[in-house]
């Protein structure tokens, strides 16, 4: 529950005011509708302590240097492996007997120096559309159709039901069942 300074003072001042009468704590508390504790917390001096979550520094033991980045980059970019994925590299170089990083890592300098497009000798993929959607402002325009497998008693044996059925209305066209 966010409160105002003004409204939290006041609030405090009633619950001083009922504890001087005679008022149990907790009673009071909770007539104004907070717990003891709140206004307990509330009575302590504000001193603002940054969360010491986010001051945690820790640097992993593992993290790659500037030089074995690079190293890495110019690797990754040499005429050699220029048109091949981190995936193709890492074993390669492990048959040489070489380790520079692991592909992961290869995989994460790669994306953040934004070269890990697409690295292959063949065309980059097309980007594939949306179909076109198609609509039908009235009965008997567009058309749709299915077929569904139909279970028999025989395990293995199915019917075939091949459904038409008009998109405006949802009703159905046509429909044969084949074995």
């Amino acid at each position: 529950m966010m409160v105002a300074l003004t409204e939290r003072q006041q609030l405090l001042n009633y619950f001083d005011e009922a504890v001087n009468q005679g008022a149990r704590k907790t009673k009071a508390a909770n007539i104004i509708g907070l717990r003891l504790r709140t206004l307990q917390r509330w009575r302590q001096p504000e001193t603002l302590k940054p969360d010491g979550r986010t001051q945690r520094q820790f640097t992993p033991t593992s993290k790659l240097s500037d030089e074995e980045r690079i190293a890495i980059l110019a690797l990754a970019n040499s005429e050699e492996f220029k048109n091949r994925t981190p995936h193709q590299i890492v074993p390669m170089l492990a048959e040489r007997g070489d380790y520079i990083a692991s592909e992961s890592s290869f995989y994460r300098v790669l994306r953040e120096q934004n070269q890990l497009s697409h690295r292959h000798a063949s065309r980059a993929a097309n980007p594939c559309s949306k179909p076109k959607a198609l609509t039908a402002s009235a009965p008997n325009q567009v058309y749709s159709w299915d077929i569904t497998y139909l279970a028999t008693l025989v395990k293995g044996q199915f019917f075939y039901l091949y459904l038409f059925m008009d998109i405006f209305s949802r009703k159905i066209v046509g429909w044969q069942v084949l074995p």
